[in-house]
Order: C-alpha cells, then structure tokens, then sequence
C-alpha cells in the first residue's frame, strides 16, 4: 500500500514539476494551436467556455475531461459546429463506445477550425489570388473507473496546422480525475489539458502548447431541478493580468509611473481564473436543458473603455426530441458580436432497439 501511495506521490510531483517548467509563457500571442482552448460544443459555450465537473451522457465532455466518461456514453456521437466570429468557423465530432471486457469507456474525435479564404500578394500589394488557413486535433481518449467514487481518463491527440505554404505539427495529452458522489450529486475534477510539444515548426522558433490547469466543481440541488457549476482555469499561472495600455499615469518628484489600485488588481486577476455557470434540467427526463455562464477573464480581456456589453456572459438551451439531442449556445466576446454554437447529438444504441 506503501508504494502504491509513494507512486502516485511522485507521479504527482512529476506533473507539477512539467507544468511550472511550461508556465513560463503569457497566456495569449506566445502559444500555437489557441484554438485547442475554444469551446468543442453549444453547451460548453452557454455555460461559459469550460465543463470539467459533470458525469452524464455528454460524449463531447470527453474533450473537456476525459475522466468523465462511462458507459451511458456507450455508441452516443455528436456533431458541433461554431460559427466563430469573422467567419472564422470551428467544430468538433465525437463518438463514444463503453468496452465492457476491459471496464473501459473509450472515444475518438475531431476538433477543428477554418479561418477562412486570405487574399495572396506580393510585397507591393498586388493580389496573386487566395489561400486558406486551418488547424486540425485528432483525439483518442479513454476513462476507467477505479474505484466506487474516483474515475481517471486521458486523451492522446495530433495536432496540424496549415497556413498557405507553412505547416506546424505537434502532439499533446489531457490528464484527468474524477471525484463522483451520486448520493449527494457533487463532482469534483483536476484537469491537465494540453500537455505536449510542438514536432515540426512553422519556421525556426519552437512555441509552446497552450496549457491549462483547471479544478472543477458542480453540485445538483436535491429540491430544485438546478445545477451550479465552478471551474478555477488556467492555474498554471497565478498572475494572468496584462499590461494595460489605457492605464492612467502619475508623474511626481519620483518620476512617471503607472497608477494602480493593488486591491483591485489582486480582486480582478482572482477572478480572472474563475467560470461560473449554471443548467436548469426541466422535465421528467431532462429533456429541456436552460444554460448561462459568466467567464471573467474573456469579459476583462476583450473589453471596450466606457462601453458596457455583455462580454463574457453567455447563454443556450438543448432540447431532446425522438432521438435527437439539439443544443444551442450564444457566447458573448466583445462589442462586436458573439458566437453561435450548434450542436446535435443521438446515440445510435436507440435505433438498434427498433431493429
């Protein structure tokens, strides 16, 4: 018992020690393959960009936290498809298959983004016609059970990307543990997403993943049918405030400086870690799910001095009808606009059943 303990004592230690050697970097313009970090599906962008902390039969979640899955996710698929900003498109595809002989929950995907047609010219600005720019992630992934209240996954993925005639490509893992108490309808969850390294280089400067610690909980109340969820990101990187250019300055006998209230500096990049987001599951059957969210650190980042907007916020709805599960989300970034996710999702279990 002794070793089994000291084990995972050092398996826990190694993963610390990689995560501070990749938090050096900032969190936005350092990094490759950003798009990693977007929403796979509409109900993870209603509740407000990230889910790690719900066990049901979600076979997208698999994405957020691979420890999630178990067999309720056995032959369920699923297709989402944003339609980003800037006709920037992103999606993802997911299917799902429980291994009862080896008590393993098993899935693959595709997460994928297009940016779109670019004009093509030469120094002087004359246009020699287009070219198009995409990223692609090819995911397996699996999640055991270990024991009555713990479940443990990961996710092996590809990862390419494509910009006219440059190429990058890298390979990446997501780490996952599960803590699910049915009794009391809490799930607790740690998640290392984005462990990896780049293989091949756009041109001569090797970048990095975008890693992202998360810690998750959720709760379903016992007397109202209403789940609360909070997710802590990006803790691999306690100071996650940027410099702000419209920061008033002082000048005095000591010379110019920037003014700063230290409480609310600390107070905002707290929150800054912070998704809170809640799903109200109406009918007999759930079959009617209401969702909002509310991500600090997108509303702080993408904000516009002296204009109020609902950046940050977000919203959606799913609805399950015959066999088809159809969920919307709306996330609101900047003045704007905001995103449209749809996703529709079945299990194909359901059809054989006629058969």
């Amino acid at each position: 018992m002794d070793n089994h303990k000291s084990i995972k004592t050092s398996f826990l230690l190694l993963l610390f020690t990689i995560c501070s050697h990749w938090a050096v970097a900032q969190l936005g313009g350092q990094q490759v393959f950003q798009f990693l970090n977007l929403p796979g599906s509409s109900r993870v962008t209603a509740l407000g960009g990230s889910l790690i902390a719900v066990q049901d039969d979600d076979v997208a979640l698999a994405f957020e936290n691979p420890a999630l899955l178990d067999s309720s996710a056995h032959n369920a698929l699923s297709f989402s498809h944003n339609f980003h900003l800037a006709g920037i498109s992103n999606g993802l595809v997911n299917y799902g298959r429980h291994l009862n002989k080896y008590g393993v929950t098993a899935h693959g995907g595709i997460q994928y983004i297009n940016y779109g047609d670019f004009n093509f010219t030469d120094e002087i600005g004359n246009q020699q016609g287009t070219f198009s720019a995409s990223e692609l992630a090819l995911a397996i992934g699996a999640s055991k059970q270990i024991n009555d209240r713990i479940y443990a996954g990961a996710n092996l993925k590809y990862i390419t990307a494509t910009y006219e005639s440059y190429s990058s490509n890298a390979f990446a893992t997501d780490l996952g543990v599960s803590y699910i108490n049915p009794e009391s309808r809490f799930v607790a969850s740690l998640v290392f997403q984005n462990l990896g390294l780049q293989i091949s280089q756009f041109a001569n400067n090797k970048e990095t993943i975008p890693l992202n610690v998360q810690l998750g909980i959720s709760k379903k109340l016992k007397h109202l049918p209403f789940r609360i969820s909070i997710t802590a990101q990006n803790l691999q990187k306690w100071n996650v405030l940027y410099d702000d250019p419209n920061a008033q300055v002082v000048t005095d006998i000591f010379g110019t400086r920037e003014e700063v209230n230290t409480f609310n500096q600390r107070i905002d990049n707290l929150f800054r870690h912070f998704i809170f987001s809640g799903e109200f599951l109406l009918g007999r059957k759930e079959n009617l799910r209401i969702r909002f969210g509310y991500n600090h650190l997108r509303r702080q980042e993408l904000k516009v001095s002296q204009f109020r907007s609902f950046g940050g916020f977000s919203l959606g709805a799913g609805l399950k009808i015959y066999k088809f599960r159809i969920d919307y989300g709306v996330g609101y970034y900047h003045l704007a606009g905001a995103t449209n996710h749809l996703t529709i999702s079945t299990n194909l279990t359901e059809y054989r059943k006629k058969l």
